[in-house]
């Protein structure tokens, strides 16, 4: 009765064992999932400082561009063409004067235009591209920004 009783609890120990490496695995061998990068090789997103969700660059949020409307969709397209744009201040310079994108010289960023459905003027959204590709959505005339991937 104590041998059954003994293998049972090993049976069951063991489990949990398996269930923990399972679980732990990841971490065990790294982000990348390659062996020899050990629990110990990496730092954790709360450790580096940085969040996988925010641009390290300008510390915004990411936007998925699909999670975007579809007209800032369509102003991202003709940003990529090179126009032409539908409004005469597509393409001047933003000051940045919110400084609230990564702090640049003047000329470094510029604006376009993000159609708002039933608004009487330009409206409040904005699509702001940097020299360097760099892309940033605001949708409340630069009170604030997210960071658009490329």
């Amino acid at each position: 009765m104590k041998q059954g009783r003994l293998r049972s609890v090993l049976t069951v120990l063991a489990a949990v064992v398996v269930l923990l490496l399972v679980w732990r695995a990841p971490e065990l061998l790294g982000e990348a999932g390659s062996p020899g990068a050990g629990a110990g090789a990496r730092t954790s997103d709360t450790e580096s400082g940085t969040d996988p969700g925010t641009d390290p660059d300008s510390g915004l949020p990411w936007v998925d561009p699909a999670e975007l409307p579809t007209e800032a969709r369509d102003t991202l397209d003709l940003i990529e063409e090179g126009g032409p744009f539908p409004y005469s201040k597509d393409g001047a310079v933003f000051f940045n004067n919110e400084q609230n994108l990564p702090d640049h010289d003047e000329g470094y960023y510029r604006e376009y235009t993000v159609e708002t459905p039933g608004s009487d003027d330009r409206g409040a959204r904005r699509i702001v591209a940097g020299s360097s590709g760099e892309l940033y959505w605001t949708e409340d005339h630069y009170e604030s920004f997210e960071r658009i991937p490329r």
